[in-house]
């Protein structure tokens, strides 16, 4: 069965509700705490290619309020710099299979996921 990586933190509901997803339909997966690990950067370079970096960010969260994000203009360094001391500021999980990549709460991506792909 495919392999899937999960990156979020153990305080997320969507986080929980991924590894639940994956859980119930017996994929293995391996989990990232972005709490006690940040994302390599060519990882988050990989979702920032697909979605850009203002798709993976919650901008209705109280994180990404609380750092006055709503009203300060960053540049994509200092917003990457943020996002690796406060992961909360992303719209997790990140989801990360052979077939594609999700951000947020996606059961139709994850199960895409899980599609064997034809050529």
């Amino acid at each position: 069965m495919v392999g899937v990586q999960i990156f979020g933190t153990k305080n997320s509901q969507a986080t929980r509700a991924a590894e639940r997803f994956f859980k119930e339909r017996r994929v293995t997966f391996q989990f990232v705490d972005l709490k006690q690990k940040p994302m390599a950067p060519g990882e988050i370079k990989r979702f920032i290619g697909r979605f850009g970096l203002a798709g993976l960010l919650d901008t209705e969260g109280k994180a990404y309020v609380d750092a006055g994000l709503k009203y300060l203009k960053c540049s994509d360094a200092e917003l990457l710099a943020k996002i690796e001391r406060e992961p909360a500021l992303l719209r997790l999980p990140l989801v990360r299979g052979a077939n594609g990549l999700s951000v947020g709460n996606d059961p139709d991506g994850w199960k895409a996921m899980l599609t064997p792909q034809t050529r």
